[in-house]
């Protein structure tokens, strides 16, 4: 973890970025020697349509968008 104060941030800011970047490194960016920021690697967002490698093995047996008969209902729903 790095630590500057507002200044150096400002008159380096393109080297603290590429230390983000390449070695993953925290920034904290201080006022008056207060933490008030933190430059942190970007995460890539997952693909939330992506299917999991668990749901891989998952196999339905029926059409699960069926509608359902009556005999297949539970009584206290009928």
């Amino acid at each position: 973890m790095i630590s500057v104060n507002t200044h150096e941030a400002k008159t380096r800011l393109s080297e603290l970025l590429s230390k983000v970047e390449t070695k993953h490194e925290t920034v904290v960016i201080c006022r008056n020697g207060k933490p008030i920021a933190e430059l942190l690697p970007w995460k890539k967002a997952k693909d939330p349509l992506r299917q999991s490698h668990k749901l891989k093995k998952v196999k339905f047996h029926e059409d699960p968008t069926l509608p359902l008969s009556e005999d297949e209902w539970p009584g206290v729903m009928r």
